[in-house]
């Protein structure tokens, strides 16, 4: 009897066990079968609406910002450098003093020169008083007057001379980084520095020969490394020969630049953008809505759910909406936008953030709360 209660004891265990774990794997059957019908938990994502815009019709480019003046400042004579009136990087207006040479040789000559000048004078004009009671002859008077006219040539030779050991600006500007020092001998054509205009400036870049643009056509600039910088000019001049192995054209524009506070220096890399007068109408959306793959560019549009799963909610109540991908033939961007020529249409929801969690067909929640602020004219911070 004892052995038989033992028996029964453990077989009511044992089916008590049995029927435990039965019904835990039979709820979690359930679960997951309400699971694969209810599908994924949805993602919360941001959306924008696909934009009708106006848009300038640009064209870009990329430049080379050059002086409106510039020139490389040497010596037209040999001499010894007897002072250097400038510091390197200085402003300077035209006519400054820059390098003085040593004339004491030339003005020597020229003291002799002013002394035979006086001597020639006195000579042409006693002749001129002889030559009034006839005695003197008229080829005598000729060769005085010829030597007092030599004698004024001489000097106007000495003082050029002279003139010339005084090297100044030829026009005002930034002077570059002196080269010669005090004592220095100069051979003709030495460098001693170079000198920048300061006020205006050109951008030099090349456009493909298909590319037409007119004297006159606006322009704009940005230029890498000089902060909230956008400059304004017009085509001044294009180059009339096409680059044979290019097959572009140099074209250069003129820029206003009157701000010494904003200094664009020559051979600074510079973002051109032409201006043509007309404008062209464009479905935009932001740029962080594309995805971009090898297969193609892709956006993720909203669409509501099957009928099946119309009431279902997220966390907090919003209702879930699904996404579908479509594929998209993009155009140009402007700021935060991007032009979408082919795939979506005007007032279609798009999602802007988090679109690479996503897959075709996915549930999501939308929460617009805190999205990025996009604009056509954008102005990051520069930390």
């Amino acid at each position: 009897m004892r052995i038989l209660l033992t028996l029964l004891g453990l077989a009511a265990l044992v089916g008590t066990l049995v029927f435990v774990k039965y019904a835990q794997i039979a709820s979690l059957i359930g679960m997951a079968a309400a699971m694969e019908a209810s599908g994924p938990p949805p993602e919360t994502v941001a959306t924008a609406t696909a934009e009708a815009q106006t848009w300038e019709s640009t064209v870009p480019a990329t430049g080379t910002v050059a002086s409106s003046k510039g020139v490389v400042v040497s010596t037209e004579v040999a001499g010894v450098v007897k002072s250097i009136e400038f510091e390197s990087g200085q402003r300077v207006e035209r006519g400054a003093v820059l390098v003085q040479l040593d004339a004491r040789v030339e003005k020597a000559q020229l003291a002799q020169a002013q002394v035979t000048r006086s001597l020639a004078r006195q000579t042409a004009e006693r002749a001129r008083k002889l030559a009034a009671s006839g005695a003197e002859s008229q080829a005598q008077i000729d060769a005085d007057e010829n030597a007092l006219a030599a004698a004024d040539a001489e000097i106007e030779v000495l003082r050029a001379q002279i003139a010339r050991k005084t090297i100044r600006a030829p026009f005002s500007g930034r002077l570059g980084i002196r080269e010669v020092n005090v004592g220095q001998y100069l051979n003709p054509g030495t460098t001693i520095t170079t000198l920048e205009g300061d006020t205006g400036v050109y951008v030099d870049f090349d456009l493909p020969q298909q590319q037409e643009v007119a004297l006159g056509t606006k322009v704009r600039v940005t230029v890498e490394g000089v902060a909230d910088f956008v400059g304004e000019g017009q085509v001044v001049a294009i180059e009339p020969r096409i680059d044979a192995s290019t097959r572009t054209v140099t074209i250069r524009a003129a820029i206003d630049h009157d701000d010494a506070e904003t200094t664009l220096r020559p051979g600074m890399f510079a973002n051109v953008e032409i201006v043509r007068p007309d404008t062209v109408a464009v479905v935009s959306v932001p740029a962080t809505a594309i995805l971009h793959a090898s297969y193609g560019d892709s956006v993720f549009v909203l669409e509501p759910p099957p009928e099946d799963k119309a009431d279902r909610t997220g966390p907090n109540g919003e209702p879930v909406m699904v996404v579908r991908q479509q594929f998209v033939r993009l155009g140009t961007h402007r700021g935060d936008f991007v032009a979408v020529l082919e795939g979506i249409t005007a007032g279609q929801e798009v999602v802007s953030e988090g679109a690479f969690k996503l897959r075709n067909g996915a549930p999501v929640v939308v929460d617009n709360a805190e999205t990025l602020a996009f604009s056509l004219t954008p102005h990051p911070m520069n930390r």
